[in-house]
């Protein structure tokens, strides 16, 4: 069939995109790596820009483990023992024993029964939240909880929907308190940490509260956390969240394509909850899981985060996300307190913001400005990511290119 008569649809959509300011646009190719040099960290050579050699500020690879020599090699030498792909879903054939000590490590690792892996964290969301949702449910959600945890409760159709301002617990009692007669079962789902700002969810609060209504609801209220951009950087020992806060949720999903630098997403949770999900969760039951290398190099790179190199590489992380909030506020940019390694610094303009990113462009930096919608109107603003790969002298050159553009 032709697409002659949607395409004109499709090119006003783009329009449209581009003249609210969030068209992403022509994605930028790597073609090689630089390693640390001169006291300087690793640099990115980009298809066009053959004679530039960039700064990568907005990256999620915040451990560096996607470069460490133990994590390649546990992949190299897994790829060459059970082949590059899994060849099957999981309840097929696609099993292998990386994958199932991998889920092992993972649940032990969070204090929990039972781990089930994804092909992605996305994945993880939207396979999840739907099998956790009935026809009697209501989903109440933090109001800047991530698009995967948005088109999680579209596609699951609940009962009800309700939203509460950005971690503000006094909204959501007030919304458990007012719905106690018309739902069986509530799901409160939340990011761990907030991935345009870098903060935290109040988890300790969150979940008193939620514990103080379970008797409202015939099937209980049922906690989701989505802390992918806390596992492995957030915390002493890298277990996000829950361990800064000292709470659980009953539900946790994160990824291994951060922190741990490989690819691909996880739940971990009770035996019977896990069990349940595998028997139920479509975007598991048919889909291929990561390769059995890309679980090998992740059971590698939680060797190293539970090891005293992982601690090593946490407390860098940490300092350097203090030092370069720091470095922001002297130089009169506005941010937001914390130790996360993502440092938001508000422009509160489309604008401006798309200037300072061209700037910092223009000066060898890679960074992500964020607009509306993406971010709410007048929250514009460039996420820089900090990474343990990073030195005091690649954070020294950066302040340094946002205080020119001052003035």
């Amino acid at each position: 069939m032709s697409l002659a008569k949607i395409e004109p649809l499709l090119q006003a959509k783009l329009n449209h995109l581009q003249q609210q300011g969030v068209r992403k646009g022509d994605e930028k190719i790597v073609t090689g790596v630089l390693p640390p040099s001169a006291g300087f960290g690793p640099r990115y050579r980009l298809q066009g820009y053959d004679k530039r050699v960039f700064l990568r500020m907005n990256s999620n690879s915040y451990l560096g483990l996607a470069r460490h020599p133990a994590v390649i090699e546990a992949e190299t030498r897994a790829a060459e023992e059970f082949g590059a792909g899994p060849g099957a879903v999981r309840f097929i054939s696609g099993t292998y024993a990386p994958h199932v000590e991998l889920e092992r490590r993972l649940a032990a690792f969070h204090g929990r029964e039972s781990a089930m892996l994804f092909s992605a964290a996305y994945a993880t969301m939207v396979g999840v939240l739907p099998q956790l949702i009935s026809e009697q449910t209501l989903v109440v959600s933090d109001a800047l909880n991530h698009n995967c945890i948005i088109n999680a409760v579209r596609l699951a159709h609940p009962a009800g929907k309700a939203i509460y301002a950005h971690s503000n617990i006094s909204e959501l009692e007030n919304i458990l308190n007012t719905n106690r007669d018309r739902y069986q079962r509530v799901c409160v789902v939340t990011d761990g940490i907030f991935s345009m700002r870098g903060d935290h969810a109040p988890l300790a609060e969150l979940a008193a509260c939620c514990a103080s209504h379970q008797d409202d609801y015939a099937e209980g209220i049922v906690t989701v956390v989505d802390d992918s951009h806390g596992i492995g950087a957030f915390g002493k020992t890298g277990r996000g969240t829950e361990e800064v806060t000292g709470a659980q949720a009953d539900i946790l999903i994160a990824t291994l394509g951060k922190s741990f630098g490989v690819n691909g997403g996880y739940v971990a949770a009770s035996a019977t909850t896990i069990a349940y999900l595998r028997e139920t969760a479509p975007l598991y039951i048919y889909s291929n899981p990561i390769t059995p290398a890309e679980a090998a190099a992740a059971l590698a790179a939680l060797d190293v985060l539970e090891s005293p190199e992982g601690l090593q590489l946490l407390e860098r992380l940490r300092d350097f996300s203090r030092k370069l909030r720091s470095g922001l506020q002297q130089l009169g940019f506005e941010t937001l307190s914390g130790e996360h390694p993502i440092v938001p610094l508000f422009i509160r303009d489309t604008a401006k913001t798309a200037a300072l990113v061209a700037h910092l462009f223009d000066h060898n930096i890679l960074a992500t400005g964020l607009n509306y919608p993406v971010v709410p109107q007048g929250d514009q603003e460039i996420r820089l990511q900090v990474s343990a790969e990073h030195t005091g002298k690649d954070l020294e050159y950066l302040l340094n290119v946002l205080a020119d553009f001052r003035q």
